[in-house]
């Protein structure tokens, strides 16, 4: 029996938000090629140029270019550069978010307007402007797909996640209109929620380490850590022909911690039945 096709095979896509080899685009990326995809690359200035050229040249990516995605102009000549080397798209990986260091520790009710504003521009509407600009190029027989990441900040309160956790609630619901914008037209976006991976952006977070040890501990597979392997197995499914009936979906990478709705019993055998 021959080996199964790549599952990427002949397809072209663009990765946005590497910072360096343990970001979870970067994952995804290195899956995606060894299934046979052909990737383009952006960054934001020089710092991140340094880190992100010598992994996309190490899969042979073509294009590595630059996109601030609250700049209109940089969007759009984004757009331009793709559609005259490319002409059609295939599929893109949305990693990108932000929010300031001093916005991720203490109180949600501290967070100031200007950080707000930028955090949703950044980390949530910039999801709408790639897929404004990026979906008419996704014209091939199986449409497109575009996929993007969460977190369970999301649904539920976690220590510190503040306003990122409203930003990407806001994300998730971006991903269902557009699902139903795009859909007619063949292109399907999705969300990956991922349980705590070890990268630079969710170090950022105060008390990142100890909200990892406990989801770890009373997820329903406990005591495993999750990698952006992990979530790269996930991406390529929904990116595939694997999923070419879903849309508007947020599929959960975090060992069924979303699932548990109080730790397990020997957890709460400590306490005692006084009211």
């Amino acid at each position: 029996m021959s080996p199964p096709s790549p599952l990427m095979a002949g397809r072209r896509g663009l990765v946005m938000g590497v910072a360096n080899d343990h970001s979870i685009a970067w994952g995804i990326a290195q899956l995606l090629a060894s299934h046979g995809a052909e990737m383009a690359f952006t960054y934001q200035g020089d710092a991140l140029l340094r880190r992100v050229k010598p992994l996309a040249e190490s899969l042979n990516a073509p294009l590595i270019l630059p996109c601030d995605v609250t700049n209109d102009n940089d969007l759009d000549q984004l757009l331009s550069t793709l559609e005259r080397e490319w002409q059609t798209l295939d599929f893109v990986v949305h990693a990108i978010a932000w929010s300031g260091k001093d916005q991720l520790q203490g109180a949600y009710i501290n967070t100031d307007r200007d950080s707000f504003l930028k955090t949703m521009d950044i980390s949530c509407y910039s999801l709408t402007a790639i897929a404004q600009r990026i979906a008419p190029l996704m014209t091939g027989e199986t449409g497109g797909g575009i996929i993007t990441l969460s977190y369970g900040g999301s649904e539920r309160v976690m220590p510190s996640y503040n306003v990122m956790g409203v930003a990407k609630a806001a994300l998730e619901s971006s991903v269902r209109y557009l699902a139903a914008d795009l859909g007619p037209q063949g292109v399907r976006i999705n969300a990956i929620s991922a349980g705590p991976v070890r990268t630079l952006s969710g170090a950022a977070v105060a008390g990142a380490r100890r909200v990892a040890k406990w989801s770890q501990r009373h997820a329903a597979l406990p005591d495993v850590t999750i990698e952006p392997d992990h979530v790269a197995g996930a991406a390529l499914y929904l990116l595939s022909d694997l999923s070419t009936r879903v849309t508007g979906e947020v599929l959960y990478v975090d060992a069924g911690y979303r699932t548990m709705g109080m730790p397990r019993g020997d957890s709460l055998a400590t306490l005692t039945d006084d009211a």
